[in-house]
């Protein structure tokens, strides 16, 4: 089951060290099968308030994603964008190709 990393980033702070964060993340993206589907881009607000960037990536499977987040090539960059940026991070695992909303009543 596919799992994501899901951040929201605020005041990103665009210099040199975030330059080479994105331009270093694809390369620690790739041995766990990890890719960006959500990247920022314009927001269309329907309720509630927002700001900040979303940006969603998606991995295979839980394990992989949480061995990107530790791994040594993640984790050498990890200050370029966190030193330059606030926001909140997440992992999350997805749902099945079947799953219908009721599923959470079951649990």
């Amino acid at each position: 089951m596919s799992a994501y990393a899901i951040a929201r980033l605020r005041n990103v702070r665009m210099g040199a060290e975030i330059v080479e964060y994105l331009q270093r993340i694809d390369a620690t993206l790739a041995p766990f099968g990890g890719r960006f589907i959500i990247h920022g881009g314009k927001v269309e607000l329907l309720e509630g308030q927002w700001s900040g960037d979303l940006i969603v990536i998606s991995f295979p499977d839980g394990p992989s994603a949480r061995a990107w987040y530790a791994s040594p090539a993640y984790q050498d960059i990890l200050a370029l964008r966190t030193g330059n940026s606030e926001g909140d991070t997440i992992l999350i695992d997805g749902v099945s190709d079947d799953h219908r909303a009721t599923d959470v009543l079951a649990g």
